[in-house]
């Protein structure tokens, strides 16, 4: 393959940047803005005929689900935090031992607001058949100063495919606590599509189309958190008192607690080919949504 240069190779980085950003470009350009500029009606391509979405982030409540019968001290609530906080000390309490694991990073490129958190996925427990099992997290939340486990994320998928997700319990006086939620937004949408393709292959296999919303997910936080143990943004700083990591469990020159967790502190293969904010998404709007 000749890119029109001296080099006769073109890298699969230049490749892939170059297959995202036209896919991308062809699609978006279909794009418009709603009646009060929240929206983005699109009638095919990047959205697929989405009919809810919006380039600011969005959930919505999944399908037969609900956070109304939640309380932090429900016993089923104790007892699943109570889980996780365990298996992530024993198991997940830092990055290096999600490397390990073979969890794969996910730092927030179209979010706004609080970015000193991230999300490390794991293939093998999105593929596996289980749900909602702490020991088995689908996702690790990680405090990007101390480089350690605040808590984890469940997504709602069986051999990788979005199914309904289970209530953390559904009692027969009526109180059930099911508190899943799906991405809408464009910036969830886009991380989850950014996960498959740099992590599932399929910027190989040409699956370019961001999907119209995420898999069910779920927050369940080991460390204190003043909107409760399921809330869904990350705790705020000051409940984040954490020790930074005794040792990165990687080759790097970044210290954790001193240098903050990203795409520059990983070593080079742990960096897929194309970080997010590679990918050649274009803003139609002028949202300014890679700063």
């Amino acid at each position: 393959m000749h890119d029109g240069t001296d080099d006769p190779n073109v890298s699969r980085r230049a490749l892939l940047r170059a297959v995202t950003g036209t896919v991308a470009l062809s699609t978006v350009g279909t794009a418009q803005a709603d009646g009060d500029g929240g929206g983005l009606d699109v009638a095919g391509g990047l959205d697929g005929g989405c009919e809810e979405t919006s380039l600011e982030p969005a959930m919505t409540p999944c399908s037969g689900t609900t956070a109304a019968g939640c309380t932090d001290d429900h016993p089923a609530t104790v007892s699943i935090r109570a889980a996780v906080s365990e298996h992530l000390e024993r198991q997940f309490p830092d990055v290096g031992t999600l490397v390990d694991a073979g969890f794969k990073p996910y730092f927030d490129t179209l979010e706004t607001g609080d970015d000193s958190w991230s999300h490390w996925l794991s293939p093998s427990f999105i593929g596996d058949d289980e749900i909602l099992n702490p020991e088995r997290p689908e996702s690790v939340l990680v405090d990007n100063e101390s480089w350690r486990s605040l808590g984890v994320m469940f997504i709602a998928t069986r051999g990788g495919e979005a199914v309904e997700p289970p209530a953390v319990y559904d009692e027969e006086d009526g109180d059930r606590c099911a508190p899943w939620h799906a991405h809408t937004g464009l910036p969830g949408r886009f991380a989850w599509w950014y996960y498959q393709q740099a992590y599932e292959g399929e910027f190989g296999d040409g699956q370019l189309d961001i999907p119209c919303r995420t898999p069910c997910m779920l927050h369940v936080w080991a460390v204190d958190h003043p909107d409760g143990v399921y809330a869904h943004d990350a705790p705020p700083s000051a409940y984040r008192d954490l020790p930074p990591a005794d040792d990165p469990g990687f080759e790097t020159d970044a210290v954790p607690g001193e240098d903050d967790l990203g795409w520059d502190a990983l070593p080079d293969d742990l960096v897929p080919d194309l970080t997010p904010n590679e990918v050649a998404l274009p803003d139609p709007f002028g949202l300014d949504l890679w700063s």
